[in-house]
């Protein structure tokens, strides 16, 4: 499939051509109970462990960033933390299924080397057989989050990653490719190749979940970011499709903003604005469900058309190689 060369669209640009497309419907608040008076946002999508829907998510006090990642299961409508499930000292968790494995992963927070009362931060990465048999396997670049990975169809991997700084600006999107999880390394993360063309200088956004699509494209959930005059910050959900032979991408598209959710709680004032993208349930009658991060204080989810139905209708690509 041919994939035009994309140029960079702002927020701006973006939310204009949202207007002229099919609207988000049906928003809903997710409950969580169990976790005393913390909140709970910037969830995962729901998926499968031992024969039950599983949620993981991000908990932590209104007037801090000391986060864990708990896993939760709904019982008569609430969502509760899973009794004997493991904790984990991260934030805004993720997962993939790569061979029938569950890939977990987080980001991990802790004090800077060398900016006295700064905070660092690096994706870690587990695997296992099921949540209670997740073990360390890997860990990302100092300052780097949204690192993702894909098992694509020849049986290779697709890694996704997010540099900053000389590389990527404010953050970019890069892509690599590696034959297993054996070679999925702090170095491999740091090869990437930026997807030049995505986001302005001013802006930035990351991957947040991959998607192998029928035809062997990846669609990428992810988010767009700025700052406003004032300082405040404003997230946007985000896709995009990726050519994992060709490193060809679609142009990004928004699928909703935070105006399309029901109204609730901020952390801050400056997050009012903030839809982070946590997974995507593709339904199969051309719907999917967006499950998100709200305003950096809850969770809800939304139904949207599925976006990427209209790449898998192209013909299929050539993914016999593996680099």
């Amino acid at each position: 499939m041919k994939l035009k060369k994309t140029h960079a669209k702002t927020c701006a640009v973006l939310l204009k051509e949202l207007e002229n497309a099919p609207q988000p419907f049906n928003p809903e608040k997710l409950i969580f109970k169990g976790v005393g008076d913390r909140d709970v946002y910037n969830i995962s999508a729901p998926f499968e462990d031992k024969g039950e829907l599983v949620i993981a998510g991000r908990v932590e006090p209104r007037d801090s960033e000391h986060s864990e990642v708990y896993f939760f299961v709904n019982r008569n409508g609430e969502w509760i933390p899973r009794e004997g499930a493991p904790v984990f000292p991260l934030q805004d968790p993720f997962f993939t299924k790569i061979d029938g494995e569950l890939i977990f992963g987080g980001v991990q927070t802790f004090q800077h080397p060398t900016i006295e009362g700064s905070t660092g931060w690096r994706t870690v990465f587990y695997r296992g057989a099921s949540i209670d048999d997740l073990k360390e396997f890997a860990k990302g670049p100092d300052g780097m989050k949204d690192v993702r990975l894909i098992g694509l169809k020849d049986g290779s991997i697709g890694v996704l990653t997010r540099p900053q700084g000389e590389k990527g600006g404010r953050g970019k999107i890069g892509f690599i490719r590696i034959p297993s999880l054996d070679h999925f390394t702090h170095e491999v993360m740091d090869k990437a190749q930026v997807l030049e063309g995505q986001f302005s200088d001013e802006e930035w956004g990351g991957a947040n979940e991959l998607h192998l699509l029928s035809n062997g494209l990846i669609g990428v959930l992810g988010h767009i970011a700025c700052f406003d005059e004032k300082g405040n910050r404003h997230y946007y959900p985000m896709v995009f499709v990726l050519n994992p032979d060709t490193m060809e991408f679609s142009d990004i598209e928004l699928i909703a903003t935070r105006s399309h959710f029901l109204e609730g709680a901020s952390k801050r004032p400056d997050l009012v604005d903030v839809v982070f993208s946590g997974g995507l349930v593709r339904k199969g009658d051309g719907t999917a469900d967006l499950y998100a991060g709200i305003s950096d204080a809850e969770a809800q989810k939304i139904t949207i058309i599925d976006p990427f139905i209209k790449y898998e209708k192209e013909e299929c690509v050539d993914t016999e190689k593996s680099g």
